[in-house]
C-alpha cells in the first residue's frame, strides 16, 4: 500500500500523528481512502474493499446513494441556500418524525454530533435535577468529553472490583473533578448498579448509558426494567445514549425494542444520512428547560427578572442541508420491507461465519443485536466489558489485518454494521475471505 504509506507520512508533517481523529489510527499506518459506491471503498492504490466500517455505522444506506445525493441537491436548487441561520420548517418536520418514532422525544433540538447530543443532554439533567453528578456504565463511550472520558477501556487492575468499578481517565489533560463527578456503574449488573445509584441518589443528576454497549452488546432486558425502575424512584434522569443503535435496531431504536421510555435522548450517526449531526429529545416537562421565552441567557443580556437559562447554541444546529439528508434516509428505511431486509442480511452474514468457523476449529461467536455485530474469539458470553478481557484480541487482529488484504474492510477490532446496499455476493465474498484469512493466521 505505498500511496496509502506516502499519503500518511505526508500528513504527519501538518497533522498530529497524520490523523483528524484518534480512533481513525491503526498500525503501521491507516489506509487513505479516494473513492467510495455503494458497500465499497476504493483506496489510493487502487485496492478495493467491501466496507463494514461505513463511517461507524453512520452509512446505513451506504456511500453516495442516489436518494440521499438527490435530496441535497434538491435543497440546495430550491432552498437556493445551504443554510439560512433562522428557522425553518425542515427543523420542525424532522422533529416531527423523530417524535413520531421514538418513544422518549416529545420535544427535540439539534446538535452537530453525537457527541454534543450527548453532551447537551447531561446540561439538561444537570438543570433539571439540579444534581451536580453523573452515572455512566463501565466499557460505554459517550464522546470525547471530561466528564464522559473515563472507563471506557481501562485496565482491569486499575479498574478494581466488577461489582463496584473505578473511574479510570482514558486521557490526559482530564480535571480531577470529574473523576470525582463521574460514578461508574457495572453493565448489566442491576444489584450492583442499584446498591451504587442508591449510595449517591441525592447527587446524581443522570445515568446516561448506550443500551447496546458499544452497539453490539445488548443490556438484558431484565436489567432495562430495573435501570428504569430504579432510576425512576430515585428522580435521576435516564439519558439513552442512541447515537450508535438509533435506527439500527429498529426505526425507533433499542428504546423502542426494549419498550423503555428513558427521560432524554441522543442521537447522531445515521440521522444525517452521510451529514454531521445529532439530536437531543425528551420529554416535554424536561426539554423545557431549553424554552428561551422563559429565561434569559448570555446573548440576550443579563439584567432580568427571569431565571438564568439552560444555554444552548450552534449556528449549524438543523442545518437545512443535513435535515434533508437525514429525511431521506428515514424515508428509505419507512419503504415497505427494507428494515426486514437489513435484519435478514445481518443475520445471513453472522450464521455464515459462525458455521464456517466451528467447522475450523476456531472459538468464535457473532454478539450484536439490529443490524451491528462484533466478532469475538470466543466461546464464552459476552455480557459486558469485564467479558471482553477474556476474548482472543491478538488471534482476531491478525485475521483482521489479513482481511485488508483481502477487501473486507473494517478498522481492525471494530464492530460490524451492515446497510440496504450490502448484497448477497457481498455476503458470500466476505465469508469466503474470512475462510482464507483464518487459514493463513493458523498457518
Amino acid at each position: 500500500m505505498q500511496q496509502s504509506a506516502e499519503a500518511y507520512a505526508r500528513a504527519e508533517k501538518v497533522i498530529p500523528g497524520g490523523v483528524t481523529a484518534n480512533i481513525k489510527y491503526f498500525d503501521p499506518h491507516p489506509i487513505f481512502m479516494k473513492k467510495a459506491a455503494g458497500s465499497h471503498l476504493y483506496d489510493a492504490d487502487g485496492n478495493h474493499y467491501v466496507d463494514y466500517l461505513l463511517s461507524y455505522g453512520a452509512l446505513i444506506h451506504g456511500h453516495g446513494h442516489p436518494s440521499i445525493k438527490k435530496a441535497v441537491i434538491r435543497q440546495m436548487e430550491e432552498d437556493g441556500t445551504t443554510i439560512y441561520g433562522t428557522p425553518h420548517e425542515g427543523e420542525v418536520e424532522m422533529a416531527e418524525q423523530l417524535c413520531s418514532l421514538y418513544p422518549g422525544m416529545e420535544r427535540v433540538r439539534y446538535t452537530n454530533s453525537g457527541l454534543e447530543a450527548t453532551l447537551l443532554a447531561l446540561r439538561v439533567a444537570k438543570a433539571y435535577t439540579g444534581r451536580p453528578k453523573i452515572a455512566k456504565f463501565e466499557g460505554h463511550y459517550h464522546g470525547g468529553y471530561d466528564q464522559v472520558l473515563w472507563s471506557i477501556h481501562p485496565d482491569e487492575q486499575e479498574a478494581g472490583d466488577a461489582e463496584e468499578p473505578n473511574p479510570v481517565p482514558e486521557s490526559s489533560g482530564l480535571p480531577e473533578y470529574y473523576q470525582d463527578h463521574t460514578i461508574i456503574l457495572p453493565f448489566n449488573d442491576l444489584e450492583s448498579t442499584e446498591r451504587i445509584l442508591r449510595r449517591h441518589a441525592g447527587e446524581i443528576s443522570a445515568l446516561m448509558m448506550e443500551p447496546v454497549q458499544g452497539g453490539y452488546i445488548p443490556a438484558d432486558q431484565s436489567f432495562m426494567d430495573g435501570v428504569r425502575r430504579v432510576t425512576k424512584e430515585l428522580g435521576i434522569l435516564l439519558i439513552m445514549d442512541e447515537v450508535k443503535t438509533g435506527f439500527r435496531l429498529s426505526l425507533g431504536g433499542a428504546q423502542k425494542t426494549y419498550g423503555i421510555i428513558p427521560d432524554l435522548t441522543a442521537l447522531g450517526k445515521v440521522l444525517g444520512g452521510g451529514f454531521p449531526v445529532g439530536a437531543v429529545g425528551g420529554a416535554e416537562h424536561v426539554m423545557e428547560v431549553l424554552n428561551p421565552k422563559r429565561s434569559y441567557d448570555v446573548m440576550s443580556g443579563s439584567s432580568s427578572d427571569q431565571p438564568r437559562a439552560l444555554f444552548h447554541s450552534g449556528t449549524y444546529n438543523g442545518h437545512p442541508t443535513v435535515l434533508a439528508a437525514g429525511m431521506a434516509t428515514i424515508d428509505l428505511l419507512q419503504q415497505r420491507g427494507v428494515m426486514e431486509d437489513l435484519m435478514t442480511k445481518t443475520h445471513k452474514l453472522r450464521k455464515h461465519l459462525e458455521d464456517l468457523y466451528k467447522v475450523m476449529g476456531v472459538p468464535m461467536k457473532t454478539v450484536g443485536t439490529g443490524s451491528i455485530f462484533n466478532v469475538m474469539m470466543t466461546d464464552g458470553d459476552i455480557r459486558n466489558y469485564r467479558d471482553l478481557q477474556h476474548v482472543d484480541m491478538t488471534f482476531r487482529k491478525r485475521v483482521d489485518e489479513r482481511l485488508l488484504q483481502l477487501g473486507v474492510y473494517t478498522k481492525p477490532l471494530n464492530r460490524y454494521s451492515m446497510s440496504t446496499v450490502h448484497t448477497e455476493a457481498d455476503i458470500q465474498f466476505t465469508v469466503d475471505a474470512h475462510e482464507k484469512a483464518v487459514k493463513n493466521v493458523k498457518g
